[in-house]
C-alpha cells in the first residue's frame, strides 16, 4: 500500500513547494505524481493535502507521512550505497560531520593514519552540518559527528576523544600579551572576531563575557580560520581559538596565545555515533585511532 515513491513524492513537493516542480525532479509527470497520491489517498481513507487556493497544506496525517519520509528515505539511500560499495568489493564509507570549525584542522590529523589503516573505507567529510549535526546523525546523513558541545538524545552515544583549552589569539606586539591570564573586562575594548555561529554556541561569550555581564567593544566574523588569523595578526582584533591550534599559527606567525580567566576556559572534543552502529568496525576504528592520537598532543 504505502511505498517508496509516495514518501518520495511527500518530501519532494514540500521541498519544492508545488506538484510541479516536485514532479520534474521525480521524472513523473504531473497527472502521474497526482494520480499516485490520490490512488494513496483513497487506500488509507484519508487526505494527504488540502488545497489553499493555488497552494498545499499537509493535512495531519500528511505531516507525519512527511515525518516519516524525512526519517527513511535517507536510511533507503544509505542502504543502497553500502550494498553498491559492497557489489565494488569495497568496505563502506564514513560520512563525518563537522559541528566545529576549527575542529577540521584537527580531523585532518585523524584521517590520515585512518585511510592508511582502512585502505578499502571512504571518508566524506561534510561541513554543510555545522551547528546542526545532531539531526544529521539521527536522519542517517551521516555516520559520525565531531562537536565540542554534545547534545545527548535517545539512540545517540557521545565519546571524548581530545581535551583542549580556549585561549585568546592575539598579536605578539598587544598589550595584553604578558598578563598572567585576561579579565571579562580586558575584552571591553577590543574588537573580538568570532565564525559566523549564534553567541550562545560561542565559548568566549558563554563561559567568558556574558557570566561576567562583558561585552567586546566589536563582533565581526569571518568563516576562514588562515584569515582570522591574519587579521589578528594586524591588530585588527582578536579571536578565541583551541590552544593547540593557536601554538600552531603562533610557531609561524606574530600572534600570541593568552588564558580566558584565571582557570582557562576546559573543552573536549566529542564524536557521536548511533547506538546501534558502535560494532560497526571501521567506525569504532575511527574513534579508537582518534583517542589514541589525542593522547599524544598537549591541550
Amino acid at each position: 500500500m504505502l511505498e517508496r515513491i509516495h514518501l518520495a513524492i511527500v518530501a519532494e513537493v514540500e521541498r519544492q513547494g508545488s506538484l510541479t516542480a516536485a514532479a520534474q525532479q521525480l521524472c513523473l509527470t504531473q497527472s502521474a505524481l497526482s494520480h499516485s497520491m490520490r490512488k494513496l489517498e483513497e487506500q488509507l481513507g484519508t487526505a494527504i493535502w488540502l488545497r489553499e487556493g493555488r497552494g498545499l497544506r499537509l493535512t495531519q496525517a500528511g505531516r507525519y507521512l512527511l515525518a516519516t519520509a524525512q526519517r527513511i528515505l535517507p536510511q533507503l539511500a544509505l542502504t543502497e550505497e553500502r550494498l553498491a560499495q559492497y557489489a565494488r568489493g569495497a568496505r563502506g564509507s564514513l560520512r563525518i560531520g563537522m559541528e566545529c570549525h576549527p575542529c577540521y584542522q584537527w580531523l585532518l590529523k585523524i584521517v590520515s593514519p585512518y585511510l592508511s589503516t582502512w585502505p578499502d573505507v571512504d571518508v566524506d567529510v561534510r561541513q554543510k552540518f555545522q551547528f546542526g549535526g545532531i539531526a544529521a546523525l539521527r536522519n542517517y546523513e551521516i555516520d559520525l559527528l565531531v562537536t565540542p558541545d554534545p547534545v545527548h538524545h535517545e539512540g545517540l552515544v557521545f565519546t571524548p576523544v581530545f581535551d583542549y583549552e580556549q585561549v585568546l589569539l592575539v598579536a605578539a606586539s598587544h598589550p595584553l600579551v604578558g598578563h598572567e591570564y585576561l579579565r571579562p573586562a580586558d575584552l571591553a575594548a577590543e574588537t573580538l572576531i568570532t565564525y559566523p555561529v549564534p553567541r550562545d554556541r560561542l565559548d568566549v561569550y558563554t563561559q567568558f563575557l556574558l557570566p561576567a555581564g562583558q561585552a567586546p567593544r566589536e563582533h565581526k566574523t569571518i568563516e576562514t580560520t588562515d584569515i582570522m588569523v591574519q587579521m589578528v595578526e594586524s591588530g585588527r582584533g582578536v579571536a578565541a581559538l583551541p590552544r593547540w591550534l593557536a601554538l600552531e599559527y603562533a610557531e609561524r606567525m606574530a600572534v600570541a596565545a593568552l588564558r580566558l580567566g584565571k582557570k582557562g576556559i576546559a573543552k573536549q572534543i566529542h564524536l557521536g555515533v548511533r547506538e546501534g552502529e558502535l560494532a560497526v568496525d571501521y567506525l569504532a576504528a575511527f574513534i579508537r585511532i582518534a583517542s589514541d592520537f589525542s593522547l599524544q598532543r598537549p591541550s
